[in-house]
C-alpha cells in the first residue's frame, strides 16, 4: 500500500457526493434493521453490524427461515443480492430511488427468499429522521462516488484488521455501525466503565449505555456527515482520561476536536502520505497508546506484536 494509489485511496470528496452519501447510510440501516430484528444480541450491538466483503456490504448469515439468508449491498454491480441457505436468490439494482422504494423492494425480496420481512421501519442516530416506507423523496446514486467509498472501506479496513491483531485483550472484529455510518474496531480494557449518560438521537440510552458498559479505545473511519464535512479517521476512548485532550498523537494532520470529543486525521492526508498505511497505523497506535497509558489500562498483559499470517504467537 506504499504511496498514493488512486485504486486503494481514491479521492473521496464529501461535498460532491454528500447526498448520496445520505441515502446509502440509510440503505445500510434498512439492510442493518433486518440482521438485527433476527440476530441473538452479541455484547456492544456487534450482532447488528454489516462487514465489508469483496463486493460492498454484508449482513453475514441471518438467522431465518430454515437455514438463513444473507443480505450483500453489492457496490461494484450496484444491487442488493438476497441469498438463502437453500439456493434461492433474489436481487434489486440500486440507482436514484426513494429510501421508501428501497424499504419496500429489501421487504419484497427478503419474502420473495421465504424469510420474514419484519424489522423496526425507523432510523436510528439521525436527528428528526422520518420512517423509511414514509421517505418518498427521491435520492440521487452516483454510482462512481459509491464505488470509490466502497474501495477507500476495503483498504481502511485491511488495516485496521492489521492493527486489531496488535492487541490481545477483548477487541472487537473491524465492522460497520449503520447507525453513525463508520467503519470501526474497538479495544477494551478489560474494567467496568461508568454508566453513559446517553442521549444520542434516535438510539435508546439502554443500547447506549450496553454499548460502552466497559472501557474503549475506539476508532474507525467515516465518510463525511458525522461532525465534519471531510471524510475523516478518528480516534477516542470511553471514559476519556484526564489529559486525553492533550496528548500528543502522530502523524502530523492529527489534532483532537473538542466539540465530538475524540482525535481526528482528515482521509486526504492519509490518502496523500508517501506511505498512507503507515501513517494510518501512527494515527491509530498513537491515540490507542495515549487512552491506555492515562487511563492506566495493563497495557503489558493487554498488547502483543502485529500479527504474521502463518505465524503462531509465541507463548
Amino acid at each position: 500500500m506504499a504511496g498514493h494509489n488512486e485504486q486503494t485511496w481514491p479521492d473521496l470528496p464529501y461535498a460532491a457526493w454528500r447526498d448520496t452519501c445520505s441515502a446509502l447510510q440509510l440503505y445500510c440501516q434498512i439492510v442493518g434493521k433486518y440482521r438485527l430484528a433476527r440476530t441473538p444480541w452479541v455484547n456492544h450491538s456487534w450482532h447488528a453490524t454489516l462487514y465489508p466483503v469483496a463486493r460492498g456490504f454484508s449482513t453475514g448469515l441471518v438467522p431465518d427461515r430454515p437455514g438463513g439468508i444473507e443480505l450483500v449491498l453489492d457496490l461494484i454491480d450496484h444491487q442488493l443480492i438476497g441469498s438463502a441457505t437453500d439456493g434461492l436468490t433474489a436481487r434489486f439494482p440500486l440507482g436514484p430511488m426513494s429510501v421508501a422504494a428501497f424499504h419496500a423492494n429489501v421487504l419484497d425480496l427478503i419474502e420473495k427468499l421465504g424469510g420474514t420481512p419484519e424489522f423496526d421501519g425507523r432510523p436510528n442516530e439521525i436527528p428528526n429522521a422520518i420512517a423509511f416506507s414514509e421517505d418518498r423523496v427521491e435520492r440521487p446514486y452516483d454510482a462512481d462516488a459509491v464505488n470509490r467509498f466502497f474501495r477507500a472501506c476495503i483498504t481502511v479496513a485491511t488495516v485496521l484488521q492489521k492493527f486489531r491483531t496488535g492487541f490481545i485483550g477483548k477487541v472487537s472484529p473491524v465492522h460497520l455501525f449503520w447507525g453513525s455510518f463508520d467503519l470501526a474496531v474497538t479495544r477494551f480494557s478489560g474494567r467496568r466503565a461508568p454508566m453513559h449518560p446517553g442521549g444520542i438521537p434516535a438510539l435508546p440510552d439502554e443500547v447506549t449505555r450496553e454499548a460502552y458498559s466497559h472501557e474503549v479505545s475506539s476508532a474507525g473511519f467515516w465518510p463525511g456527515g458525522g461532525g465534519t464535512d471531510f471524510p475523516a479517521f478518528y480516534s477516542y476512548a470511553y471514559p476519556s482520561p484526564a489529559g486525553f485532550a492533550d496528548a500528543k498523537v502522530s502523524p502530523r494532520g492529527a489534532y483532537y476536536d473538542s466539540s465530538l470529543g475524540e482525535f481526528l486525521l482528515p482521509y486526504e492526508h492519509v490518502r496523500s502520505a508517501a506511505d498512507p498505511e503507515r501513517a494510518l497505523l501512527e494515527f491509530l497506535e498513537s491515540t490507542y497508546r495515549a487512552a491506555a497509558a492515562l487511563g492506566r489500562w495493563d497495557m503489558e498483559s493487554l498488547e502483543c506484536d502485529i500479527g504474521q499470517p502463518r505465524r503462531p504467537r509465541p507463548l
